[in-house]
């Protein structure tokens, strides 16, 4: 398994490509906005899309969704409380953030996602984690140990929770009930900034310290 990284858009939001490179097959995890880098690189490769994962669908994260789908005909998977947050642009918030973007409308999401999901695409299964706070439909994904968090957890931070639909007492249950019960070693991809790990985390974030195991 490959992990790719790359920071699109005016917010630089973390899109992550991961590639099975055995059967040259890959999931994009948020696409974020203006994503024509990651669709060269991977159309270069001859590399297929099975799938693009959305941790949740704020403007930043899904703004290029329709760009890599149209691509790779490739099929969008995003929770179902954020299903119509795809197609309205005050929901994803790009009306909010005129200044950032045009307001942004996709087509609707194919697939819904729910908690303890596994999907087993690329020869390799990613569990669903609902995981909200930042938003009602926030999900991470578990693959192995490796976590792609979205804006839930972020290296010595976590999601912000003042923007339509968020709750602060949700975040944090999301990052102690369910992401610090991972192991230590879990390496966290997070929608923003560098990655880093449920240990590191449990130790340093100061907004959420962890709990004795």
């Amino acid at each position: 398994m490959k992990i790719q990284s790359y920071e699109l858009g005016p917010i630089q939001t973390n899109a992550y490509v991961i590639t099975n490179e055995e059967l040259n097959r890959a999931v994009v995890i948020d696409p974020g906005m203006n994503p024509g880098k990651l669709i060269q690189r991977l159309q270069d490769a001859g590399t297929t899309v099975e799938a693009i994962l959305l941790t949740h669908a704020h403007f930043d994260h899904m703004g290029g969704v329709d760009e890599t789908r149209k691509a790779f005909g490739a099929p969008v998977y995003i929770h179902d409380l954020e299903a119509e947050w795809l197609t309205d642009p005050r929901k994803n918030g790009s009306l909010r953030w005129s200044e950032v973007t045009a307001p942004l409308v996709t087509d609707e999401a194919e697939y819904a996602l729910d908690e303890g999901q596994m999907l087993k695409l690329i020869g390799l299964e990613f569990r669903v984690m609902h995981t909200p706070g930042h938003s009602p439909g926030s999900v991470s994904f578990l693959c192995g140990e490796h976590l792609f968090s979205g804006d839930v957890l972020f290296r010595q931070s976590v999601g912000r929770t003042d923007l339509p639909g968020g709750a602060e007492r949700d975040l944090f249950d999301s990052i102690r009930g369910k992401l610090y019960k991972l192991a230590p070693q879990t390496t966290v991809y997070p929608g923003h900034g560098p990655r880093t790990s449920i240990g590191y985390e449990m130790q340093n974030n100061p907004y959420v310290p962890g709990q004795p195991r």
